[in-house]
Parts: structure tokens; sequence; C-alpha cells
């Protein structure tokens, strides 16, 4: 029977050496289960909807098909599972694509194992991360992802529909805090940050913490 605390990865991968090795990494982790492995858009497909993954680490460079095109399929095949991009690209429009997409974060092949499974952790939590690497092109990604034209760059800034409290979460989620830490300095319960986060979201009509946190620092630019 299932152990119903590990969390259960699908690895999406073309490399099978890379692949292999990410899979070993996480099976002698206590924490992690890996139900299913897939070199391809299509195998990861239906792997995806044999197994309903709670976390899917996803390449982007995939044959036939990227792993950011990927994205909506593997989100209809497991409504449920979190994408954690693990990819070789720096470019600032992939991560945009990536975050456009869905994904939960984005994270480079160069990344230490601890900081991976720090990341899986993370994600399953509902927090996001991306690389170090990747944290200056987060504004750009943002811009492209707000893509607005003239007639909603005129529209009012939906910042003013935050509550001063959700203010100053969203100051905090732009500092890169968890929703622990944020409790921590505001003295006040963890799943109280985690609603706001919610309710921020969906006023900034955003879809994860990690666009936020670009909003807040684009916003202050």
């Amino acid at each position: 029977m299932t152990d119903p605390t590990l969390i259960r990865v699908l690895v999406v991968d073309d490399h099978t050496l890379f692949r292999r090795g990410v899979t070993a990494l996480l099976r002698a982790d206590s924490r992690f289960e890996v139900v299913a492995e897939a070199g391809d858009a299509g195998e990861a497909y239906r792997r995806a909807a044999e197994t309903q993954p709670d976390i899917i680490l996803l390449d982007n460079h995939l044959p036939g098909v990227s792993g950011v095109d990927a994205l909506p399929g593997l989100l209809e095949a497991a409504p449920h599972a979190r994408v954690l991009m693990l990819t070789v690209s720096e470019d600032e429009s992939d991560l945009s694509a990536a975050l456009r997409g869905g994904a939960r974060g984005y994270l480079l092949k160069t990344v230490d194992s601890d900081v991976m499974a720090a990341a899986i952790v993370r994600t399953m939590a509902g927090e996001s991360t991306v690389s170090p690497e990747m944290t200056s092109k987060l504004v750009t990604a943002f811009q492209s992802l707000q893509g607005k034209d003239e007639k909603a760059a005129s529209e009012e800034d939906p910042i003013h529909n935050l509550s001063p409290r959700e203010e100053q979460i969203l100051a905090q989620v732009a500092q890169g805090r968890t929703n622990k830490e944020i409790a921590r300095a505001m003295n006040i319960a963890e799943t109280t940050v985690k609603i706001h986060v919610q309710h921020i979201l969906r006023k900034l009509k955003l879809s994860s913490r990690v666009q936020a946190a670009t909003y807040a620092v684009a916003r202050a630019t």
C-alpha cells in the first residue's frame, strides 16, 4: 500500500542517464516516491493520467513537443499535480512561458540535489521556487506575462483592491519569505497567511507566488 505521506513524483526528461540519476536521488530520500518516468510528452501524458502524481519534474527540451507546450496536457491529465520545471534553459522567454503555462517553479539542472529536494517539498506546500540564476530575469518574465495592451494599461491598478494587511503580506512574499516566516514576522497563524495569499492572487489575477513577487518588484521599480 502506498504511504500517503510520501510526495509522489513523475520525472519527465528525454536524457535517460539524467532522468535515472534524478530518480535514484529521489528514491534515496524517504520523503519521495517516484511513481513513473517518461522520456517525451506523449509518454508523460499517459504516465500522468495513470499515476496522478503530486509533482511533475518536467524538462523543457523534449523531443517533438517541448515541456512548456506539454504543460496544458499534463495539467489536464493530472489536474491536482504541480509542475516544477527542471531544465538547462536560462532563457527568460522560456521562464515566462513556463509560468504562464502554469508551472509552479523553475529550476536549472545545475541545482544541487538537496536544493532540488527542498524545492519539491516547497512546491508541494504551495510555495514557488526559481533558481537563483533566474531571479534577475523574473521582472522581465513578469512583464511578458502581463503583456497589457493600451486599453488594459489605462485600467485601475489592481493593487488598490488589496487590503492594508494584504499589501503587507505581498511585500513579504516579494522578499521571498515563506508562509511560516511571514506568520512569525506578523504574529499571525500560518493558515491565515495562506488565506491572505490566496486572496492576493485572486485580486491581482495571478496564479502563483512567483508571479505575485515579480508583480510587486516590477511595480516598485
